[in-house]
């Protein structure tokens, strides 16, 4: 079993360049939320020549659109979306220095050549565990699109918060390798 890695962010990228696929991840820090409303809004921006309202280079976005905080938390279930819906606008977040993409799901060819060219990686979290994740979960700060609700852009200030690297610089997918390792001959 690999040892379990842990980042600060915001990332560099030597912290990216260590990770390889399948390697056990905690990440401490700041990211941010956004799912495709919002992505699309970020795109939009990004195509007017506009400024972004978050910061995005060495920076790590979780999909994620958490339910209400119950009372006494800073949050509800923050489980994982799924990750092919970003795909779309993913590369463009990518040219503009995002190190790190959080979610569940595979991602298409396209994202994939653009984490490699711009060394990104995307890692999973738990999917159906939104009360696991919450409790990596110490602050939360609606910093763009509150009108989306639940797709608001979510500042998060997390610790220890636990994902698996399923896509490297290096081109290696934990999907496909790990399909492999089970395969029947």
């Amino acid at each position: 079993m690999n040892d379990v890695f842990h980042l600060e962010t915001p990332l560099s990228g030597e912290d990216v360049a260590s990770l390889k696929s399948g390697d056990r991840v905690t990440i401490s820090g700041v990211l941010y939320t956004a799912r495709d409303a919002a992505h699309r809004r970020l795109v939009e921006l990004i195509e007017a020549g506009k400024e972004l309202p978050i910061p995005v280079k060495d920076q790590i976005i979780y999909y994620v659109g958490p339910s209400p905080a119950p009372p006494g938390k800073v949050i509800g279930a923050a489980g994982p979306t799924t990750s092919y819906r970003m795909d779309p606008y993913a590369p463009r977040l990518l040219e503009l220095g995002l190190k790190g993409m959080i979610g569940k799901g595979r991602r298409s060819q396209e994202v994939k050549e653009a984490m490699i060219k711009h060394k990104a990686v995307y890692m999973a979290a738990i999917g159906g565990a939104g009360a696991l994740m919450a409790r990596a979960i110490k602050e939360v700060r609606v910093v763009a699109y509150d009108e989306l609700g639940p797709e608001a852009i979510r500042e998060l200030k997390v610790e220890k918060l636990p994902v698996v690297v399923v896509n490297d610089i290096y081109g290696n997918d934990l999907y496909v390798e790990g399909q492999k390792q089970y395969r029947i001959a």
